[in-house]
Formats: C-alpha cells, sequence, structure tokens
C-alpha cells in the first residue's frame, strides 16, 4: 500500500539556506518540490520590482486560486511528498488560509543582523515586510492555533552546524523517514528552480551539500539599526521554538 501523500510548506524568508534545503529534499526519491510558487501572485499584485520580474510573471500563475489547486492536487512525478519552498511575504492577506489545513507546515529563520546585511549587500534596501518575519510569526501562530501543535521551526545556522542532526529531528517533527541522501546533492542547476535561479542561486548552484558553518557577517549599515531591533523580536519568538539537534 502506497504512504498518504505529504505536502510539506517551508515557510521562510529571503537570503537564508531555502533554497538548499530544498536541494535536500529535492535528493529524496520519494519528493517533488516547487520553488515559491506564490512568488507571481505576489509580483502582481504588489507591484514590487524585483530582478527578473517581467520573467517571472510571464512564467507562473498571477491567480493564487490556480497556484493552490496545484499545491494541494496530484503530487508531481506520481511521489508521496511534496516538499514546497515558499516565502512567507508571499502569503499575501487576500489569499485564502482554508487550503492550509491540507499541509504540514515548518518554519525556516535566520539571525536578522546577517540576513539584513546578506540583502542590503544585493538588493541595497530593504523593509520589514521584505524580511517576512512577521508573516512568518502570524503565521507559525495561526497553524500552531489550528492543530493544536506546535510547528517545527528550524534556525539555518543550527542546521549548518549539524546538517545531519537537524535533518532528523525535522523530518521526526514531519512524519517523514530521514534519508542521508538528504546531506549531499550533485552540482548544478535543477529544472524545478524558479526562472529567478540565475539571479540568486549562483552558490547553491555550485553546492554539493550544505555549507559548512561560519561566523555570520553582520555589518549592517547604520540605517538598518532600527529596523534589526524591530527584526529581532519576531525572530526570537520564533527561535524560542526552535529544533534542537540533540532531543
Amino acid at each position: 500500500m502506497s504512504p498518504p501523500p505529504l505536502r510539506i510548506a517551508m515557510w521562510s524568508g529571503p537570503r537564508n539556506i531555502s533554497t538548499a534545503m530544498m536541494r535536500s529534499f529535492a535528493n529524496r526519491p520519494d519528493t517533488a518540490v516547487i520553488d515559491e510558487p506564490l512568488y507571481g501572485v505576489y509580483l502582481a499584485a504588489t507591484g514590487v520590482d524585483h530582478p527578473g520580474r517581467a520573467e517571472i510573471l510571464a512564467a507562473m500563475p498571477t491567480d493564487w486560486r490556480v497556484v493552490v489547486t496545484g499545491l494541494t492536487g496530484p503530487i508531481p512525478d506520481g511521489r508521496s511528498v511534496f516538499y514546497q519552498k515558499h516565502m512567507a511575504h508571499h502569503l499575501l492577506a487576500e489569499i485564502d488560509r482554508a487550503w492550509l489545513g491540507s499541509l504540514r507546515h515548518a518554519f525556516l529563520i535566520r539571525r536578522p543582523a546577517a540576513m539584513l546585511a546578506s540583502y542590503w549587500r544585493t538588493r541595497g534596501e530593504v523593509t520589514l515586510t521584505d524580511t517576512g518575519l512577521p508573516q512568518q510569526l502570524r503565521l507559525f501562530e495561526e497553524m500552531a492555533g489550528t492543530t493544536g501543535t506546535t510547528p517545527p521551526v528550524v534556525d539555518a545556522a543550527d542546521v549548518l552546524r549539524d546538517p545531519e542532526g537537524m535533518l532528523r529531528r525535522l523530518c521526526a517533527a514531519l512524519g517523514l523517514a530521514f534519508l542521508p541522501a538528504m546531506l549531499a546533492w550533485p552540482p548544478g542547476p535543477r529544472t524545478t528552480d524558479g526562472v529567478w535561479a540565475r539571479h540568486w542561486y549562483g552558490a547553491v548552484e555550485a553546492s554539493q551539500g550544505f555549507a559548512p558553518y561560519r561566523a555570520e557577517d553582520a555589518d549592517l549599515p547604520p540605517a538598518l539599526a532600527d529596523l534589526a531591533e524591530e527584526c529581532e523580536g519576531y525572530y526570537r519568538q520564533l527561535h524560542a521554538h526552535r529544533l534542537h539537534a540533540q532531543a
């Protein structure tokens, strides 16, 4: 008998290890992945100018109902697990939440100072909404209240310090068997990568596994000091629920 389908929504913010996590799950033989499926919806609704905006809008559905139908329908390629890499700020207020009940939710966080420094170097400006942290916390609280259980939270630094330990804990929390294949993958692009990959995925395309942990560069410009402090409050609330490699 085939296992029941498992749809995993991993909610992250930008400049995290979200694409490496997607690579990890994609290397499982039982898992299909999808890359930021609500990105086109977000860009069309907000008018935000991101690298490759026109190409993204041409390549993706901009109606959230169409996207949700795909996320909750048959899992691609007959797989039993569907790993969905989401940016939390892509889940706009006007998107109905009923479909979220058919997914298992997890949250990926990163220390705000390091995330903001990376985003600043790449984009030159950043707002609280861009970080996805308020959206992550609201969704975490919503899912905890709806299900009566605490969704798993993983910190990027913990994953890089101990990939196997953290992936074992995450898989256990999701009701999924850990597979050693999740620890390494072939380098190169993937057909499942979003069309924005050429703007952002150079390091991941060269990778063959999770990078070793190193102290993060958090050299923030003074203009981001207040934003970093505000982000820290959201991050700490999520961080308090994070999984640890050792039970």
